[in-house]
């Protein structure tokens, strides 16, 4: 306790250590902002703004010193929020690339953007254009050159995919604001922007993924609407000239909003439908604009907007924006063919036989056999099979693709491709390393469990650290416990009835049903290719079970078992669990099993010391839900039996799936469940009761 008070303000010391470019030049502002009162009075009323500001008519009148000057002072009191506000990139740039790098991008952006700007307005005033000799004959002053550099300095050191998602915005953002509004600063800072786009060409836009074609046509069709619905409210005097607000009330602006909202997500979504509605519209503004500026030639702009009532700039502006876009639509052409159910995989559709006959064939992983149960759908791959299930919007893969090792790489490939052209999010949920190696390096991986497995060559309980395993199976013979390996259909209909009431107990005593996906019910046990380890009292009472999932090594050859169902009769023996899992490796050794596994706990796995957020996120929700369901008490259970552990993975594109991710997970692991329920267990995790004070699962 006594280092938290010290811990927040030697953060604090670490970041100013990191960035004390970024803070100097913020308080060099902020000093000259309250000497000459621009704090709080407009700057450009002060007699001293024409001798520091600049610009053109600086440069003609010799003032040289204006770029250094007119860096530290801000026009308006409120700008001020705004400036400083985009020190962020500078800040993220030197505390990535050093003091140095970060104030030699500054300043040179600085510097650029000012005589860049100055420089093409005198150019451009050369020609009849009113906004030309307006911004030709302006002053200005601010840092804004500068940190918008920094800011696109800063975009380049992201990671794929957000590199390129910075710089669409922050393009679009620079191509909108000079297209409609057009001021000095707005073209210094396009120009800054550009300079370091054209130095770092960190912009790659190279062969985009499906995914991110729909992605940024979906940011485009939003910039637009947004565009069309500012322009609806507020003025603007951009290059084309000056406009006023249109008119129309609250209705017109939300029905425009509506349609534009609809249209985006379809376009994320791939849907066809949407691309000829975004086509449509493209191709009806560009035929506005065209005709505008076919009548301004044929009559003048004046005589024009007296009779049709209207803004030619508006036409022309989102003319020129439409095309860009028309453009770009009929490039990607291809990334818009999905339709609401579009199937995954190569025709015709696997069934569940022909997932089990692959995994007889080719043998799988300790959570393969979860594939063949009710709930999954199967893709066909190149030569193998991907059962998956359709949840929210996700294509959620379940553990690795079966088949031959040497095909996994094809088949995972396969699958996302046929996932996103369907419209759906790819993502593989308890994968192991070798599957997230297959999956693209621009993807993520999340830890979700540890695999927790016992070999079982040459397994003997025999030392101090099989003392709790070894003490259940002793006293297991003491109180006359009987240890049966069987199967469900082969057993009695009473002994079926008490394994059926003992699950139907557990299940009683937590507000959410059990849980689906990866664990299973006495459903899943009936098949039989599933066996029981039954623990029965002397009475003839079934004080416990387990169900055992086959792990197949090739050939039909099984080399292993997987633990799914884990039930205790309440009152019964103690140490059931020890017991019937003691037994079982035992006997598995006996036939000649290789290995054993007790499958994983999710949310309870042990991180490394740098692993950040992902650690502090998941040691939260294991909190959160270890009442409810008990996971890190199972793995602590599990630890008894000295497994090795091998992690599995969520594999997801980027951090933008991952809720929709969690919504589909939700719904795969609790398909039946209510919002009654959810509530109930809501108050459960309040309360903080205990799940089932043991072992079961």
């Amino acid at each position: 306790m006594s280092d938290a008070p010290t811990s927040a303000p030697n953060r604090v010391l670490a970041v100013v250590a990191r960035i004390p470019g970024t803070l100097a030049m913020i308080g060099l502002i902020l000093v000259a902002g309250v000497v000459w009162q621009g704090l709080w009075r407009p700057f450009e009323d002060s007699p001293v703004f024409e001798a520091v500001a600049y610009g053109l008519p600086a440069f003609e009148a010799g003032r040289w010193w204006t770029p250094i000057t007119g860096t530290f002072f801000v026009n308006e009191p409120w700008v001020y929020a705004l400036t400083l506000s985009t020190f962020v990139g500078m800040a993220y740039l030197e505390w990535r690339r050093g003091t140095r790098v970060a104030l030699a991008y500054y300043w040179v952006g600085q510097l650029f953007a000012i005589c860049a700007t100055a420089l093409l307005v005198w150019l451009l005033s050369m020609f009849p254009w009113a906004w030309a000799a307006t911004e030709a004959a302006a002053l200005d002053v601010g840092a804004s050159g500068g940190t918008f550099a920094c800011i696109a300095a800063a975009i380049g050191l992201l990671r794929s995919p957000w590199r390129v998602r910075g710089w669409l915005v922050l393009l679009g953002y620079l191509f909108v604001a000079m297209l409609f509004w057009g001021a000095l600063a707005d073209l210094e800072h396009l120009v800054a922007v550009l300079l370091i786009l054209f130095v770092d060409r960190s912009l790659r836009i190279q062969r985009t993924t499906i995914r991110e074609q729909r992605l940024i046509a979906f940011l485009a069709v939003l910039v637009l609407g947004a565009v069309e619905l500012v322009t609806l409210i507020v003025p603007t005097d951009g290059p084309f000239g000056p406009t006023a607000p249109a008119s129309g009330g609250f209705w017109d602006v939300a029905l425009d909003a509506v349609v534009i909202l609809v249209v985006a997500n379809g376009l994320r979504r791939g849907r066809r439908w949407s691309w000829i509605v975004a086509i449509v519209l493209a191709v009806l503004n560009m035929l506005t604009a065209a005709l505008v500026v076919v009548l301004i030639v044929l009559t003048s702009e004046r005589q024009l907007e007296a009779t049709i009532d209207g803004e030619t700039e508006l036409s022309l502006a989102s003319g020129v924006l439409w095309l860009l876009m028309f453009v770009y639509l009929i490039w990607v052409r291809g990334a818009f063919r999905a339709r609401r159910r579009s199937r995954i995989g190569r025709q015709p559709s696997p069934t569940v036989d022909d997932a089990v006959a692959m995994l007889r064939s080719d043998g799988g992983g300790t959570l393969s056999w979860m594939t063949t149960w009710e709930g999954n759908t199967y893709a066909r791959t190149v030569d193998g099979i991907v059962a998956y299930q359709r949840r929210a919007g996700v294509a959620l893969a379940l553990a690795d693709p079966l088949g031959p090792e040497a095909s996994r790489a094809a088949s995972v490939a396969e699958f996302i491709h046929d996932a996103e052209r369907a419209g759906l999010v790819p993502c593989f949920f308890s994968a192991n390393e070798a599957t997230r190696a297959a999956v693209p390096s621009t993807w993520r991986s999340l830890v979700v469990a540890d695999d927790t497995i016992v070999d079982l060559e040459g397994l003997e309980f025999t030392g101090k650290r099989w003392n709790s395993v070894r003490s259940s199976l002793n006293r297991a013979g003491r109180e006359e416990m009987t240890f049966r390996m069987t199967r469900l259909k082969d057993e009695s209909w009473g002994v079926q009835a008490q394994l059926r009431a003992i699950s139907e107990m557990w299940v009683g005593e937590k507000d959410l049903p059990e849980m689906g996906f990866t664990l299973g019910t006495l459903v899943e046990a009936e098949s039989p290719d599933v066996r029981l380890a039954l623990a029965i009292a002397p009475n003839g009472d079934v004080d416990g079970f387990l169900s055992w999932l086959p792990v197949f090594g090739g050939d039909g050859r099984i080399r292993g078992w997987t633990l799914d169902l884990m039930r205790r009769r309440d009152g019964g023996f103690g140490p059931v669990m020890e017991y019937l899992i003691g037994s079982s490796a035992k006997l598995f050794a006996e036939e000649g099993a290789e290995i054993m596994s007790l499958s994983g706990a999710p949310l309870a796995h042990d991180y490394p010391p740098d692993a950040g957020m992902i650690a502090a996120l998941s040691e939260r929700l294991a909190d959160a839900l270890e009442p409810v369901y008990g996971f890190r008490s199972l793995h602590r259970f599990k630890e008894k039996f000295h497994p090795r552990y091998e992690t599995l993975y969520l594999l997801y594109r980027d951090e933008t799936d991952l809720t929709r991710i969690g919504g589909a997970l939700t719904r795969a692991f609790l398909p039946d469940a209510t919002l009654r329920q959810f509530a109930g267990a809501g108050l459960e995790l309040v309360r903080g009761e205990d799940a089932d004070g043991g072992a079961d699962r």
